[in-house]
């Protein structure tokens, strides 16, 4: 059933950036000036966070000696469950920065989440993006399809994501990929 446990929405489109799109986005953040927008969009892209646990993150929980964003899971019913998801060396150092007025406490960015949203929505529009695909869920959906893909463990990917259940996990089995699309070519070939 096409719903909230499906990577489409009722009227069948995408939910998730596929590859192309993905770097189309990458390209687009890459375009903006200002360190901390960028530091924050690829935040988002590189740790599938949800935008409100990415506006929750201080400066305490960048972690350059691990190289991981420690990431408070906030849609679990408990106040205490964070998680570290690796990051690359190039939003570390955009992270690096941190103003010499900011505490550890303090939070990376200092704007609130109709802001984050509208930053996002507007990266996806330089990129050419648009529809449900085109959200910070769009996003999210994406990082765990490309976890997916490069053949990360689920239940690492369950930690990353921040789910509670594997089960919710597993919706990203459900995706039509490279390897399937080969199938489908072979099959077809042995058709004609």
């Amino acid at each position: 059933m096409i719903g909230e446990t499906s990577l489409f929405d009722p009227a069948g489109n995408r939910k998730y950036l596929n590859p192309r799109e993905r770097m189309d986005f990458y390209r687009a953040t890459h375009l903006l000036t200002e360190p901390a927008q960028r530091a924050f969009c690829l935040t988002l892209f590189y740790t599938g966070c949800r935008i409100s646990e990415a506006l929750n993150l201080t400066w305490k929980s960048v972690d350059l000696g691990e190289e991981t964003l420690v990431l408070r899971t906030l849609k679990q019913r408990r106040d205490d469950r964070y998680r570290a998801v690796p990051v690359p060396p190039e939003l570390l150092t955009l992270l690096e920065a941190r103003p010499s007025e900011d505490s550890a406490d303090s939070p990376i960015w200092k704007f609130c989440r109709a802001t984050g949203w509208k930053l996002i929505r507007s990266r996806m529009a330089v990129a050419g993006l648009s529809g449900i695909r085109a959200t910070p869920k769009g996003l999210r959906h994406s990082f765990a399809i490309t976890c997916i893909q490069n053949q990360v463990p689920l239940p690492t990917v369950q930690k990353w994501m921040g789910h509670a259940r594997v089960e919710t996990t597993a919706i990203y089995l459900d995706f039509v990929g490279e390897d399937e699309r080969q199938w489908a070519r072979r099959i077809w070939n042995t058709m004609v």
